[in-house]
């Protein structure tokens, strides 16, 4: 069962925040480990681990490792992959055949099943009690359509999978805020943020598939894609948003929410 989902940032300012905005953003991801802290285990997104243009990825090794932290911040820890689910999620995209890869290092199985995690793993997972996991990697010249469709199959499995599963999207959006960030400032990040934040804040996130494709371009998000995913997966139950927040202290912005099930 679904029994909710965060998004959740992954930019090193959340680890100690140094403004009002960010201190506000930890508060909702405290909220968000808080309220999860009992489930069994988690579905986790993420834009910065395995990179396929046109594949979605499902992480099966066994052993999920603390390896790439941001600009020197080291996060380390050890997290055991949830095999079972993450073998039904690959057979369940493979049978409604979306193009899913499962991935394996090293080993199949036992001491050397290791995966390496990043920051976009590593930052969300701070703030959660160390429960198995699901990591799942989006893809970003798949259609939005298809990226929908996975994510209401991933939650037809998280429904039938007989444990309490919370899904976690990692994601920061516009890159371009700061005329001295790497990216200079794009005024695109500033329009795309605002309007997510609307979409979020008065549930209208059924407009996102809506969203220009040149605003998402030129915005330099990592964010889009997983989140057609999370509405995918919103689609199969009814969900409240309890909390949100967003803050843009660096020259990327940074959002936390808190969706929990209705029923």
């Amino acid at each position: 069962m679904l029994v909710g989902i965060g998004l959740m940032p992954h930019g090193n300012p959340v680890l100690e925040p140094e403004d009002e905005e960010t201190e506000k953003l930890a508060r909702v991801l405290e909220k968000i480990g808080e309220t999860f802290s009992d489930v069994d285990s988690y579905v986790l997104i993420s834009p910065h681990n395995v990179r396929m243009s046109e594949h979605l990825g499902v992480v099966m090794a066994q052993h999920l490792i603390s390896w790439l932290g941001f600009d020197g911040v080291e996060l380390p820890g050890e997290w055991e992959t949830n095999r079972e689910l993450a073998r039904r999620i690959y057979e369940k995209a493979r049978e409604h055949r979306f193009p899913v890869v499962d991935l394996h290092f090293a080993s199949g199985s036992g001491r050397y099943s290791r995966w390496p995690l990043t920051w976009g793993e590593l930052i969300p997972l701070h703030f959660l009690k160390k429960k198995p996991l699901v990591l799942l990697t989006p893809a970003r010249s798949l259609s939005r359509e298809s990226l929908l469709d996975f994510g209401e199959v991933l939650g037809k499995v998280i429904e039938e999978s007989g444990e309490r599963i919370a899904l976690i999207i990692s994601a920061d959006h516009g890159h371009g805020h700061d005329e001295n960030g790497p990216y200079g400032r794009v005024k695109e990040s500033e329009t795309y943020d605002k309007l997510i934040m609307e979409l979020i804040n008065e549930n209208r996130l059924e407009e996102l598939p809506k969203i220009p494709q040149e605003l998402v371009r030129k915005a330099l998000v990592d964010s889009y894609w997983q989140m057609l995913i999370m509405l995918g997966a919103m689609r199969k139950t009814e969900f409240e948003l309890k909390s949100s927040a967003y803050a843009c202290p660096t020259y990327f912005g940074m959002a936390g929410v808190l969706w929990v099930r209705k029923n």
